[in-house]
């Protein structure tokens, strides 16, 4: 058996399992957040909950992202190509955008606590 054959077979499952550790990931980044949020009484202006769900989607595209590059390995048409090149462009953007979110969420929570402090 050669090398692209063995990988047509095993590409598929290895993906599929990194996958799942992105949506595993997504389930709890979800119930912690909502942990913290039904703590915070309901507050949607907390920003802890919010920031918590933006760490665990940030960190499970990165897991997709991961599987949608080894499924480059067994690409056989352009078509693939043109489908899997779409996918990992709108998993980059939400990537980014989520990471800005982050960035964003934890300065304003900085200038509260230095606002808070000086007060």
């Amino acid at each position: 058996m050669d090398v692209h054959a063995l990988l047509v077979l095993i590409i598929p499952v290895i993906s599929a399992i990194i996958e799942l550790i992105g949506v595993l990931i997504i389930i709890y980044g979800v119930v912690r957040s909502l942990f913290f949020f039904l703590l915070s009484r309901g507050n949607l202006m907390a920003s802890d909950p919010k920031l918590d769900l933006a760490k665990a989607l940030a960190y499970s595209l990165e897991f997709k992202l991961a599987a949608e590059i080894l499924k480059t390995v067994v690409i056989q048409t352009l078509d693939e190509f043109v489908i899997l090149a779409a996918i990992v462009v709108l998993r980059v953007i939400l990537t980014f955008v989520i990471h800005w979110e982050i960035e964003n969420s934890e300065k304003s929570k900085l200038v509260n606590r230095i606002d808070e402090m000086k007060k």
